[in-house]
């Protein structure tokens, strides 16, 4: 897919720049895929078959990879879950291809995620769930010894599999959800992003402490203004401690359909503007292959990854001299497979070349009847209306940008 190159520090200098100036991060390897160090932002989603069912896990990983997924993530919550990732990567390299793929550990995983470790490219473990705490009675605080005694048994399961990680240059994701913080992190910070933060740093220090640097953060939550302030509060605490961790973004259980979808964008579309995000994930309640394009929709529209057409189009009024859903749907229609170009459809001369001056072409209603078709700002011929859509489609061919849809 074609990307475009951004700048890798963030810029608040102007208010007037309009380029996202995305925050300087380390660049960690996923398999053929870098997240990070000015690499355009990542999509990743998630199989929803047993990793026991090996064909259907083989499938769906191959579906969402020819949706576009970049990186795909399977649960593995036995050991058998684990050895089946064996065999679902050959699989996957014998009948199709060689993808990133990512493991998802929880509950005192330390022996799942060792042998996992040995089949994946990462390993995502939640620091709420990775080692069981026995919950306290009553309402008591742990005390400071309490607290460091918890603190060293998670060093003691976490180092094995950051040195295995480690020895074979593969990537972990620090995964803190805000629905299930540790207790401790609970009864210290309270529910709050400050108990997100710090418990992300925990596993964070034990990890560089043992010179282990491939991590990816992520700091979700359900509601988007608590994940925005998860990860605005790890970003500076960050910066204070001269980390450069790149960022995975998402809202999680963020539902299905329409709300499902503006709730993702809202949450991960406002980190992106900010220049913080280098990978993104939308977890939709539906099929996981429905999840990519509402990724690179987010990803379009900011300007950090340009993988389809970008269609411009006035909303409609009484000057609009045709029917503009109609015509805007038939320009898509034909159009939807190129890459890369900007299509403005204006309903009438008064707002459509100046509106739809940054497009690569304009299909404008001028008069009754007729279609002006424009080069960028230059109008280049009046057609029927009737024959507007294939005129343009003329003047791209004309341009050398065509290509036929598969």
């Amino acid at each position: 897919m074609q990307t475009l190159d951004q700048p890798t520090t963030l810029n608040t200098d102007s208010a007037f720049d309009t380029t996202i100036h995305r925050r300087k991060t380390r660049p960690v390897k996923v398999g053929n895929m870098t997240i990070g160090g000015g690499h355009p932002v990542v999509v990743q989603s998630m199989i929803n078959e047993d990793t026991l069912d090996i064909e259907g896990s083989v499938a769906g990983i191959r579906r969402l990879h020819e949706a576009g997924c970049e990186i795909v993530r399977v649960t593995v919550p036995s050991m058998a879950h684990a050895k089946a990732l064996a065999q679902i990567k050959i699989k996957l390299e014998q009948t199709y291809q060689v993808v990133p793929l990512v493991a998802d550990v929880h509950h005192n995983g330390m022996k799942i995620a060792l042998e996992v470790a040995k089949h994946v490219d990462k390993v995502r473990i939640n620091p709420g769930l990775y080692v069981f705490e026995k919950p306290k009675s009553g309402n008591a605080e742990y005390t400071q010894k309490e607290f460091e005694e918890i603190g060293a048994k998670i060093r003691e399961t976490l180092e094995p599999l950051v040195i295995s990680l480690r020895d074979q240059g593969k990537a972990m994701r620090i995964g803190v959800n805000h629905g299930s913080l540790a207790e401790r992190m609970l009864f210290t910070y309270g529910d709050t992003p400050e108990g997100m933060v710090e418990s992300a740093l925990e596993f964070i220090n034990i990890c560089e402490s043992l010179n282990f640097y491939n991590l990816i953060i992520s700091m979700k939550a359900s509601r988007v203004p608590v994940m925005l302030a998860a990860y605005r509060l790890m970003v500076k605490r960050m910066d204070e401690l001269g980390m450069e961790y790149p960022l995975h973004l998402g809202v999680t259980e963020a539902g299905d359909g329409e709300y499902g979808r503006i709730k993702s964008t809202a949450g991960i579309g406002t980190l992106l503007a900010l220049g913080i995000g280098d990978t993104i994930r939308v977890s939709l309640t539906e099929a996981p292959e429905k999840e990519i394009p509402v990724c690179y929709s987010i990803l379009q529209a900011l300007g950090l990854r340009k993988t389809m057409v970008e269609y411009v189009a006035c909303p409609s009024c009484g000057r609009t001299l045709f029917n503009l859903e109609e015509v805007l749907h038939k320009v898509r229609e034909a159009t939807k497979h190129l890459t890369g170009l900007d299509i403005a459809v204006m309903g009438c001369i008064v707002n459509g070349p100046g509106e739809m001056a940054d497009a690569d072409y304009g299909y404008v209603g001028k008069q009754p009847g007729t279609i002006s078709l424009y080069r960028g700002r230059e109008e280049i011929k009046k057609v029927p209306e009737d024959q507007g859509v294939a005129e343009l489609i003329n003047l791209i061919k004309a341009d050398g940008l065509w290509i036929d849809p598969q």
